[in-house]
């Protein structure tokens, strides 16, 4: 979910896989503005060696549509994490309505505040979303808290204003980047010891 100056509605739709052409809600929620479908079929098209079977993390959920493109896709597993009650219901009756209890956990909670918790520890995560509200300015202490919750050799996908890369560690090698008038987008490989060690598909 990203910072718009105005809130959003309408809807979005899953761009491959097998929920492929499925519409998801966008309610009117103040500084929500999914991914574009070019920006989210550029990152897919990024991330589909490494995809199938892994474990994903939608930190700022909003529509779902990173989280649920990513399961289409042939993820094994998300956890979806939306503060805002009213997106947070759209998504509960989108998961609903696609079947997708069985692979996706929705998690209505303040996503610093998920990051602490005890139910963040449960396992780590090979791939994460990371598309905050724009004018809140969380990325510093996302980027604090969230390596801790992931593998070793995790991918970590970043959304913020086309003027604005923010710093990552050096433990985070950028993959690939794009922008379009509005955003920058990009996608870090974490480099590790432990990463040599287990070393997941490489991408193109």
């Amino acid at each position: 979910m990203n910072a718009g100056r105005r809130p959003a509605a309408g809807q979005v739709r899953i761009i491959g896989g097998r929920w492929r052409g499925t519409r998801l809600p966008v309610p009117e929620v103040p500084g929500l503005r999914p991914s574009s479908d070019r920006v989210r079929e550029t990152l897919f098209n990024w991330l589909a060696p490494v995809l199938p079977g892994a474990r994903v993390l939608d930190l700022f959920a909003g529509t779902g549509a990173l989280g649920l493109e990513a399961l289409s896709r042939g993820a094994h597993g998300a956890v979806l994490v939306e503060a805002d009650p009213r997106a947070a219901q759209a998504l509960a009756a989108a998961l609903a309505r696609l079947q997708a209890g069985a692979q996706a956990q929705l998690v209505q909670a303040d996503a610093l505040r998920w990051l602490e918790s005890a139910a963040a520890r449960e396992a780590p995560f090979d791939v994460a979303f990371v598309d905050p509200p724009f004018a809140a300015g969380l990325w510093p202490a996302v980027l604090e808290r969230l390596p801790a919750r992931l593998t070793a050799d995790a991918w970590l996908y970043l959304e913020s204003p086309a003027a604005l890369a923010p710093a990552l560690p050096a433990e985070w090698a950028l993959h690939r980047e794009g922008r379009t008038r509005e955003v920058r987008y990009a996608l870090y490989r974490r480099v590790t010891l432990g990463a040599d060690s287990h070393a997941g598909p490489e991408l193109a």
